[in-house]
């Protein structure tokens, strides 16, 4: 099972090796998607957890325990098609693969699985067509 969190730590728990003790306690993979955190001020993770059902359950009980906000994410991108020019510059700017233009139809194509939510695609659009929203479950 794979889920993606924020989490976001408090000023006196930047400083804690939460991510090795998630490996080496509860063997959750872990893959880092965003990071926005330094000692001695509140930061935030977004992360993307594999493991199975209980061994989540543990490590998410264990990261609220040391005083961390554990927020499970939904994530929706989504672009106006109809307005869409098929330019290529958000294919271009996103690095994970989840936005593709390809022969033979050159058709902007979108795999949500690929997406690591970094919001190149907004930057990039010349028309502005791309929304993303981030939603707590």
């Amino acid at each position: 099972m794979t889920k993606k969190y924020i989490l976001t730590f408090p000023v006196d728990a930047t400083d804690r090796s939460v991510t090795y003790e998630l490996i080496k306690k509860f063997d959750i993979r872990i893959n880092i998607l965003k990071a926005e955190i330094e000692i001695g001020k509140s930061g935030q993770l977004l992360v993307e957890l594999e493991a199975n059902e209980e061994q989540l359950e543990r490590g998410i009980k264990y990261l609220k325990e040391s005083g961390i906000i554990v927020s499970a994410l939904a994530n929706k991108i989504s672009h106006d098609e109809e307005k869409c020019i098929n330019c290529g510059n958000c294919a271009s700017a996103c690095f994970s693969g989840a936005l593709t233009i390809k022969a033979p139809d050159w058709k902007l194509k979108f795999d949500p699985a690929k997406c690591i939510i970094c919001k190149l695609c907004l930057k990039s659009c010349p028309l502005k067509l791309f929304k993303i929203e981030f939603a707590e479950q």
